[in-house]
């Protein structure tokens, strides 16, 4: 039985993949994208170069989603990484697995990505229709019968909505999704910035923007109680923090200080060495380099822009002479280079996260076909949805796949 006329919301990861399986299996599809172009997202993702999956294994994979990643096990066994590489090589896009298991177009161009689907939707006959926004989905009573949009309603047998989160609204994401879905009943999740840098009140810490450190374990203390860690690479900026370690553990982040909660990062920037070790060698250091200042000393423990702060976070003359540090200022430098500790004040704004928290309730979502529970014919698919991951390609991937199993799913 053919699906008849389907109708996406949003022309992003989701919309783009939804729309063109619909049209593989017989639909008449329309495609509304509220921008001037398609594929927005996708084309300013993973700085450009567009992640667009991961390697991991589906417990892995699942993990990434926290409590909310059970509801994806159905979806990702229709349509998972292997799938995904396989159709978009069969396409003619080369893919690259770099480290952690993140896959990138060979040529680490993102527009390529969103040149294939416009291609592969153009040769299935989709009808796409840019610069215009859906204000409303219309129902009677067996279920979706319509779009609202130009101030016209345009028919339809079912209603895919692909309309993204309300992160980096400029490339369209601007919450409308929420509102379409509200109107039809569907709870919101309280939607949150995810994937975002953080903002440290310290105005010493702005003074290192731009510098990126290699090799660090973050830990993330709520009221002063350890909650998570992550272990890689972070980065300063002209108002705190980024860099992927800082992006995975600020869904928590957001989330505490949004409750009124005390948030503190401890960084350890010496993680090979416990503080015995390290303490060893850095008696090593004194002994060997006895006529330097201590802040020369220093240069061979820790990038140059960060020496004035250590200097001054453990109450240290940069003049002294090596040889003259008592046991009492190398424990306080251990301590510090083994657990510095950074208040976090806030988090920047949408136009700056990655990704959307929150969305459509899921248990309002039937996870075998992503279709409401609520209004028939209605489909809900993408960063819509309340489910956020960490980076490395598992968000998308949840894009393309709940994209695919809508589209699927049609009757």
């Amino acid at each position: 039985m053919s699906p008849g006329r389907s109708i996406v919301i949003g022309g992003g990861a989701a919309g783009l993949m939804a729309a063109g399986r619909a049209a593989e299996l017989g639909a008449e599809v329309l495609l509304l994208e509220k921008m001037g172009q398609t594929g927005r997202k996708i084309g300013i993702s993973g700085k450009g170069r567009c992640n667009l999956t991961n390697t991991a294994e589906l417990p892995e994979f699942l993990a990434r989603f926290g409590a909310n990643g059970p509801f994806l096990r159905q979806c990702f066994q229709h349509f998972f990484h292997p799938e995904l590489c396989r159709f978009l090589v069969d396409k003619g896009l080369p893919l690259v697995t770099e480290r952690g298991g993140r896959v990138f177009p060979a040529s680490g161009r993102a527009l390529e990505v969103v040149r294939l689907f416009n291609d592969w939707l153009t040769g299935l006959g989709v009808e796409v229709r840019r610069n215009l926004p859906a204000t409303a989905i219309v129902t009677n009573g067996q279920g979706v019968c319509g779009v609202v949009a130009g101030g016209r309603t345009l028919p339809a047998d079912n209603v895919i909505l692909a309309t993204g989160g309300r992160s980096y609204p400029r490339t369209g994401s601007s919450g409308d999704g929420y509102r379409l879905a509200a109107a039809l009943g569907h709870r919101i999740v309280t939607p949150r910035p995810a994937l975002v840098p953080l903002e440290c009140a310290d105005r010493r810490l702005h003074q290192l923007a731009g510098l990126e450190l290699r090799n660090v374990q973050v830990r993330l203390f709520l009221d002063r109680k350890r909650q998570a860690q992550q272990f890689g690479e972070m980065a300063f900026t002209a108002t705190g923090l980024a860099g992927p370690v800082v992006l995975t553990l600020s869904g928590a982040v957001v989330a505490a200080l949004d409750q009124g909660r005390q948030v503190e990062l401890a960084i350890d920037l010496k993680p090979a060495l416990d503080e015995k070790k390290l303490s060893a060698r850095i008696v090593r250091d004194l002994e060997q380099r006895r006529g330097e200042a201590l802040a020369s000393l220093l240069g061979g423990l820790l990038p140059r822009p960060l020496i004035p702060i250590c200097l001054a976070c453990c109450d240290l003359d940069p003049a002294m002479e090596s040889r003259h540090l008592p046991a009492s200022a190398r424990r306080r430098l251990v301590g510090w280079l083994k657990e510095w500790r950074i208040a976090v004040s806030g988090y920047r704004s949408w136009e700056e996260a990655i990704i959307t928290a929150g969305g459509v309730a899921l248990e309002e979502v039937d996870p075998r076909r992503m279709a409401s529970r609520l209004v028939p014919g209605l489909y809900l698919v993408g960063e819509l949805l309340d489910l956020q991951a960490d980076t490395g390609g598992y968000n998308l991937q949840a894009a393309f796949s709940t994209g695919r199993l809508a589209a699927s799913s049609l009757r």
